[in-house]
Parts: C-alpha cells; sequence; structure tokens
C-alpha cells in the first residue's frame, strides 16, 4: 500500500447515520413546535458538528437560549437513538477487516460528539480501529487538523491518508497536509466534492481498497 495508515471520516464514509439524525431532528424541533425538515434538507446541514446540524435546521430567528436548549435536547435524544436504524455502508466491514489483516491502522476522526464516535465505532467495528475522536473540548473539530493529528499520533502514521465523503474533508486532508480519497455513497454528491476540491474519488469500497 502507498500508506500506512488511513483516517476514516464516521458519518457518510463507513456509517450511514443519516436516518437517526433526521429523527432526532425532527423529535426535538416537534418538541419545541417548530416546522420538521425533510431527509435531504438534513443531508445538508450535517458535515459540521451537532450545533451546526441544529442551528441549520432551525427556523431563522431563533434566539440563542432556545437554540441552546434544543441542542441539549438533541444530544440527550440522539444518544439514545443513535443505532435505530445506522448500518454499515456495503463492503466497508471487509474493507477494514482486510486493512487489519495487512498490518494497516485504521482510525475515525468525526464531527460526531465524541461519545456517539466512540459508541459506535465500539459497536459497528470492535477491534477494527485504534482510534475513533470526535468533537470534544479543547480540540478544534474538522476542517481544523487537530483530530486528525491526533489520530496520526496515536497511529504512529508516517505516511497517512484521509478517507471521507464532504467537502469538510476535502479541506480536512488538505490542512492536514496528507493525502485524501472521496467517497460518492454518502452524503454529498461527485460533483460537489470536484467542485471542493477533491482528486481521487472511489464509487465503492472495492475501489476505495485500489485507490489506497
Amino acid at each position: 500500500m502507498k500508506h500506512d495508515s488511513v483516517i476514516f471520516d464516521m458519518d457518510g464514509t463507513l456509517l450511514d447515520t443519516l436516518g437517526d439524525l433526521h429523527s432526532a431532528v425532527n423529535a426535538v424541533l416537534t418538541a419545541y413546535s417548530f416546522p420538521t425538515r425533510t431527509l435531504e434538507e438534513v443531508r445538508t446541514f450535517v458535515g459540521n458538528g451537532v450545533k451546526v446540524l441544529v442551528d441549520r435546521s432551525l427556523p431563522e430567528g431563533t434566539d440563542k437560549c432556545t437554540a441552546e436548549a434544543v441542542l441539549r435536547d438533541f444530544k440527550t435524544y440522539y444518544s439514545l437513538h443513535s443505532t435505530d436504524t445506522t448500518s454499515v455502508y456495503p463492503g466497508i466491514t471487509e474493507l477494514l477487516e482486510k486493512l487489519r489483516d495487512e498490518g494497516v491502522p485504521c482510525a475515525i476522526v468525526s464531527n460526531k460528539i465524541d461519545p456517539a464516535v466512540k459508541k459506535l465505532a465500539d459497536m459497528f467495528f470492535p477491534g477494527l480501529v485504534k482510534a475513533a475522536i470526535g468533537e470534544k473540548a479543547g480540540i478544534a473539530r474538522k476542517p481544523a487538523p487537530d483530530s486528525v493529528f491526533e489520530a496520526i499520533r496515536i497511529t504512529g502514521a508516517k505516511n497517512p491518508v484521509y478517507v471521507g465523503d464532504s467537502e469538510v474533508d476535502v479541506e480536512t486532508a488538505k490542512n492536514a497536509g496528507i493525502d485524501g480519497i472521496f467517497v460518492t455513497w454518502g452524503f454529498r454528491s461527485r460533483d460537489s466534492l470536484r467542485t471542493a476540491g477533491a482528486e481521487v474519488i472511489a464509487d465503492t469500497a472495492e475501489e476505495l481498497y485500489e485507490k489506497l
């Protein structure tokens, strides 16, 4: 392999989490008597962390105190319902097993809240990743490279590659100064990835392995 470690985004790259995110958004919006959002709207809102997701989902002009309460309730609801419909994308488990068997350490870096990242990594990928890092205090979220650098430190990589599915991931790889491969089965289209500057794109897990 060209690289000695692979750092993966989670939502839209390893796991299809959109259904649970959509349900959680609408549950809290309904609780506050706000209009709900469509699945496609939520698809465009994700990628920059839960605060941005909630802020984008709320009606324009929502006051700060209400927005903070909705965010708090979203985190509580999602922590209880983060695995209701979430599933692994086709071929991903096999890919991670193959990388493990070849001695290539893998890590996850996500803008999802850190407890949820660790919970989902333990549930869906036990023994397959060396680190699972989410949004938490003290580490700037993507597209800042901080969490990627932490993953590199843990894996001991000298030549890592970052794999993601969004414009945030394209920027993250650039900011970290490492190669990136971007996938089309997640939350953004091929055209969106190209517009964001993605140069290497994979359409299946099998093709991703070939490009690694």
